[in-house]
């Protein structure tokens, strides 16, 4: 199955089609660590992190997926041996934390960018994940809400793909 995302800001698959938010940077051909633009291109899904603690249940789908504690986190520094892979807390290396105390990684799908091996500087962590209120533009990512993101994931197996596509200007975000 693929998954379509559009500059629009709508995302696609085989049964349905829901509104998604993109990144400030807008989506771009040339990605680069810290721009907020979310990459175009054909990635593959390849695993769902969720809270446990948060989720009735483990989303629905057949993708790999694990709980996350408070001690994940995913490392964004291109300086490090581990950029773009998930990494313990503490990490000495700039990172990302998943365990948040908004929703925002209540369930987390991460996308295969630039993770084959990762290249430094190219971007790091674009995930599919939940949505901020009102859709407001992410770090790069794709989010939607969690219910839509829960359909979707029912949908997918380990051969889906997502396809970004079209160009954006960047958006300003309050």
């Amino acid at each position: 199955m693929e998954i379509c995302v559009y500059a629009d800001g709508t995302l696609s698959w085989p049964g349905g089609r829901v509104r998604c938010a993109l990144g400030r940077g807008g989506i771009r051909q040339d990605k680069r660590e810290g721009d907020g633009a979310t990459p175009v291109g054909r990635f593959p899904l390849r695993q769902v992190l969720y809270r446990a603690d948060r989720l009735p249940e483990p989303p629905r789908c057949g993708l790999p997926s694990r709980p996350i504690g408070p001690d994940d986190g995913w490392c964004d520094d291109p300086a490090d041996l581990r950029y773009n892979r998930p990494v313990p807390l503490p990490c000495p290396a700039r990172h990302e934390r998943l365990w948040r105390d908004d929703t925002l990684y209540d369930a987390v799908v991460v996308l295969g960018h630039n993770d084959a091996p990762p290249v430094p500087n190219l971007g790091s962590a674009i995930f599919l994940h939940v949505a901020k209120p009102g859709y407001l533009p992410t770090e790069g990512c794709v989010a939607l809400t969690l219910p839509d993101l829960l359909a979707l994931l029912a949908a997918c197996d380990t051969a889906t793909t997502i396809l970004i596509e079209g160009t954006t200007e960047p958006t300003i975000s309050g």
